[in-house]
């Protein structure tokens, strides 16, 4: 088999593959998907803001806790 028959077949795998991105599992995910407009970004950069500061201060008071006071434990 010659170099340009395995290259041929590999090229052939790759296009078969591709070909079917948008037909298996993820292909009606893909058709609704679409790019978020301003109000929906700004949405969602607040909503995870707020889930940030709130896992930061979850830390920040276990931190404090167990520095703090574990004699009471």
């Amino acid at each position: 088999m010659s170099i340009e028959e395995k290259a041929s077949g590999v090229q052939d795998d790759l296009e078969s593959k591709f070909r079917n991105i948008g037909k298996g599992r993820y292909g009606r995910v893909l058709k609704m998907a679409h790019r978020p407009n301003k109000d929906e970004y700004k949405r969602i950069v607040l909503i995870t803001g707020i889930g940030i500061l709130i896992l930061g201060a979850v830390g920040f008071a276990i931190m404090w806790i167990m520095r703090y006071l574990p004699g009471y434990f």
